[in-house]
């Protein structure tokens, strides 16, 4: 991928001999995602509406197509600043045969999508309505729809469009089982299991299916006791739960990742009212979640990003002082140094993602061109006591981006993606050697 926008090139890495662990994923939507729309090698707006147009032409009016990978934040040409085209221009692209087509594309972190008129419909969006709790429905200057749905918003959204694939969802999971398979992996945690998951897995697994496939799994801790308390039925040997799961913030790419300092760009980014991010619970409701947790015995893995998310994980934890051992923060994108040893010292596993450095290199100039030392400080994590394999691990958090291990030993080592110059790298000083970043795979 050029430095702007393109589809991801293949980094170099293969791994060595042994079965490896993914430790961050979500299952079912990376197996629907290998039969969606693909806008990865989008390089403008003006090339995504060209797809669009495409995959609508010939699609009966009233039905719904469905994409992702977009990647706005590296979207720019003819003068156009990087964004999402408007709704007025998807709206013109989205007739199929006989009038329009509902269409939905997720950015590629699916913390932001951006749906036509015809799908706003669908996903019950009106102009009248307001921002929920947790999440922005995007607006023009004159307080227009502009069909981007940001955190709760764009999650609500989703959860009203019709799911076609869920009467197929065996098949649809072992799509994604085979595409982790043919990467290397023996095993996975889905970071946000449906409550329906492990009884689908469990029969997979009765009927061989899923062979030596292992899959943890971490419900939203809403979820949770439900799981618990029907465990028995589906847990099996390859299947099992692996604790409960909670969003602390959102993301860098839709500037909704919950910050200790102003984004650079929070004012020409449209998030005026957040310069620092959306924080999406308080520090009593990360407490409570972990306390959720451990009074069941299992641990709580927390979606953080931001440098002031994962601070106040911390200090929840440090707070309770848990007895049930293997609480995560998931991705910890930056991370104050203040903040470096409290992992190792309080027995918090570090679960990041390292080949998402490769997505958001435009992002992170933008956004955080004064911290990019903090991004992903992998070197420091481990020089503190995050022992590679144990107290750090690594994932893709796909369907995300891409499942291929080779990226996150790239961002890991190069800390760029392939073809960039050395001095296009964020953060170099973090860097670690490519034995290390394997082992965090569980090598």
């Amino acid at each position: 991928m050029s430095a702007e926008s393109g589809a991801m090139p293949a980094a170099p890495w293969r791994a060595p001999a042994g079965g490896l662990r993914e430790s961050h994923l979500h299952l079912y939507q990376f197996g629907r995602s290998l039969e969606m729309l693909d806008l990865s090698a989008c390089g403008s707006a003006d090339e995504m509406l060209e797809m669009v147009a495409g995959a609508c032409a010939h699609k009966p009016a009233g039905s719904l197509v469905i994409a992702d990978k977009a990647r706005p934040e590296a979207w720019a040409s003819g003068g156009r600043p990087p964004g999402w085209p408007t709704l007025a221009e998807l709206d013109r692209v989205t007739g199929g045969e006989g009038g329009p087509v509902a269409f939905c594309g997720w950015c590629f972190d699916y913390h932001a999508l951006m749906a036509n008129s015809a799908g706003l419909a669908m996903g019950g969006v009106a102009h009248e309505d307001t921002d929920p709790l947790g999440g922005i429905i995007g607006r023009d200057d004159e307080g227009g729809l502009t069909g981007v749905l940001y955190e709760s918003a764009a999650g609500a959204f989703w959860e009203a469009l019709p799911d076609p694939d869920l009467d197929r969802a065996d098949e649809v999971l072992m799509s994604g089982v085979d595409a982790l398979r043919a990467h290397g992996f023996v095993g996975a945690d889905d970071l946000k299991a449906q409550p329906w998951l492990g009884t689908r897995l469990a029969g997979l697994a009765d009927e061989g299916r899923l062979g030596d496939f292992a899959v943890h799994l971490w419900p939203l801790v809403e979820d949770l006791d439900t799981l618990w308390t029907t465990r028995r039925e589906w847990e099996r040997d390859t299947v099992r739960l692996g604790g409960g799961k909670i969003f602390v913030d959102g993301t860098l790419n839709s500037r909704t990742a919950w910050m200790l300092h102003d984004y650079a760009d929070c004012q020409t980014a449209g998030r005026h009212g957040h310069p620092r991010g959306l924080p999406m619970m308080t520090p009593a409701q990360i407490e409570d979640a972990v306390r959720r947790c451990d009074a069941l015995g299992v641990p709580l893995a927390a979606h953080a990003i931001g440098d002031a998310a994962v601070r106040a994980v911390l200090d929840a934890i440090e707070k309770v002082n848990p007895r049930t051992p293997g609480f995560r923060i998931e991705h910890a994108e930056l991370v104050d140094e203040a903040d470096v040893r409290r992992f190792a010292d309080l027995d918090v596993i570090c679960s990041v993602q390292p080949c998402h450095l490769l997505y958001d290199i435009e992002a992170l100039r933008r956004a955080v061109p004064d911290r990019l030392d903090r991004v992903l400080p992998l070197r420091s994590l481990i020089g503190a006591g995050c022992e590679p394999g144990e107290l750090m691990v690594f994932g893709s958090d796909a369907p995300i981006v891409r499942p291929d291990p080779g990226d996150s030993v790239q961002a890991a080592v190069e800390r760029r993606r392939v073809g960039m110059e050395e001095g296009e790298a964020v953060g170099l000083g973090e860097s670690i050697p490519a034995d290390i970043a394997w082992r965090c795979f569980g090598l």
